[in-house]
């Protein structure tokens, strides 16, 4: 077994506590205690997440969902004032530590997701889904399994693309790529450098996420993280010293894109310094549509995610979500579940910000929806053609379900990468170093 050595918003021993908590509820097949089995009277569910309403739209979705369930009231409650996920997540651990309301929940990765797992604030939803007849990879594109388990849906879905500025693109005279590698890439960030100290124009940015640590490993079809799901390092995948070897030439001798000291010491934003045309192409989340929708400053096209091969096949990008669960706490649960059911399928799509992870979704009028709800002018700034022609193409690869601990071995791995960014370590002590790190973490997590 797996010791969970969870520290959740510097709330100590709030797995234990949570956990006695969770294991002590009634299970979903047995709903006689739950409000909304037992009365007709309107109940009130609470939906907590990180977005702002102007990030996600919530009051008109939550009213679409109220509309057509008169026995239910449902209440966003954002977590965070800007938006910022993290924020948002630690104050959800501590509303669970209080005993707060707390009926939908979301969590922005699988490392985060699982690890609430472990603190027993997440209710399993295999009993309302076998009620449905929902079988859950037959539905969704990502299949959120843990232990065969189910506790969470994927609501907003996360697939990666490049962006890039077209004005830049046709002074550099450069097509837009409809199929690339990284070295291609690389290229592209050369020919789009330009100017020199304040002033300076990158080619290209990569945030301080783990992500841009691993951009080959996004598209591994095999294992794209750096761990394997029993905890295990992936650090010796070849395609992991590229992305880092990548990163250093680009970023150290190239400079070609934004290097990572200045990304730090400057606290940057990555979406401002596409804004700013600080750089020419960004690797993003397919989330920035909708934000572009709103913001855009000028003729942004799009890409599909790059290669590490150029055998491979097209649109290979790393596929991601919201995960969208009960709380173990909920009073409602089954009201709780019937809205996580109805967002994570219709919902997404009223709400028209971002893109679903339903199949049975209809892309064009996704995207379509995404900018209907944009302003008119920053809307037609999206080159509609080059997005549809990307999302087409592009294959999410499987989603890898990590152990609890996986978050302390992501830190880890990128304390590593920092010094190796800053030139205070060679390549290979970087990589000798993580693995060792990771192999630790996971033995001290193991009986």
């Amino acid at each position: 077994m797996k010791k969970s050595l969870l520290v959740l918003s510097g709330v100590l021993a709030i797995s234990t506590a949570l956990a006695g908590c969770g294991k002590g509820d009634t299970p979903a097949a047995d709903s006689g205690k739950d409000a909304a089995a037992t009365t007709k009277a309107p109940v009130t569910i609470k939906v907590q997440g990180w977005y702002t309403e102007a990030q996600g739209n919530w009051n008109a979705t939550v009213e679409a969902y109220n509309k057509t369930h008169p026995n239910v009231k449902v209440v966003y409650e954002s977590m965070s004032e800007k938006g910022d996920s993290q924020e948002g997540m630690k104050k959800l651990d501590l509303l669970a530590a209080s005993g707060d309301q707390m009926d939908v929940v979301m969590y922005s990765s699988a490392p985060e997701f699982v690890q609430r797992i472990g603190a027993g604030i997440l209710e399993p939803l295999d009993d309302y889904l076998k009620k449905d007849n929902i079988v859950v990879k037959d539905e969704y594109k990502l299949d959120p399994v843990v232990n065969g388990k189910y506790y969470a849906l994927p609501g907003k879905m996360a697939e990666w693309f490049v962006l890039l500025n077209k004005d830049k693109l046709d002074e550099a005279k450069l097509p837009v790529p409809t199929e690339w590698t990284w070295d291609d890439y690389a290229e592209y960030a050369k020919k789009l450098t330009k100017g020199e100290g304040a002033a300076k124009q990158y080619g290209s940015y990569f945030h301080t996420w783990k992500e841009y640590a691993e951009l080959a490993l996004n598209s591994d079809t095999d294992n794209a993280y750096l761990v394997k799901p029993d905890g295990t390092q992936n650090i010796d995948n070849p395609k992991v010293r590229f992305s880092l070897d990548l990163r250093n030439k680009m970023e150290n001798v190239d400079k070609s894109s934004v290097p990572y000291f200045e990304v730090v010491s400057q606290k940057m934003a990555y979406r401002d310094v596409f804004y700013a045309g600080k750089t020419a192409m960004l690797a993003t989340g397919n989330w920035m549509v909708g934000e572009l929708a709103l913001n855009a400053k000028f003729k942004t096209v799009f890409a599909p995610y790059p290669k590490y091969d150029a055998k491979d096949a097209n649109g290979l990008t790393i596929g991601g979500a919201d995960f969208v669960g009960v709380a173990a706490s909920s009073k409602n649960k089954q009201a709780a579940y019937d809205f996580v059911k109805w967002y994570t399928t219709e919902g997404i799509q009223t709400q028209g910000l971002f893109f679903s992870g339903w199949k049975k979704a209809d892309l064009a009028k996704n995207v379509d929806s995404i900018l209907k709800n944009g302003k008119p002018e920053q809307a037609a700034l999206i080159d509609k053609d080059s997005l549809l022609a990307t999302l087409k193409v592009n294959k999410p690869t499987k989603l890898v379900i990590p152990p609890t601990f996986a978050l302390q071995q992501e830190k880890e791995f990128l304390t590593q990468v920092e010094l190796f960014l800053t030139g205070k370590q060679d390549l290979e002590k970087t990589i000798q170093t993580a693995k060792t790190k990771i192999e630790d973490i996971r033995k001290s997590n193991a009986k």
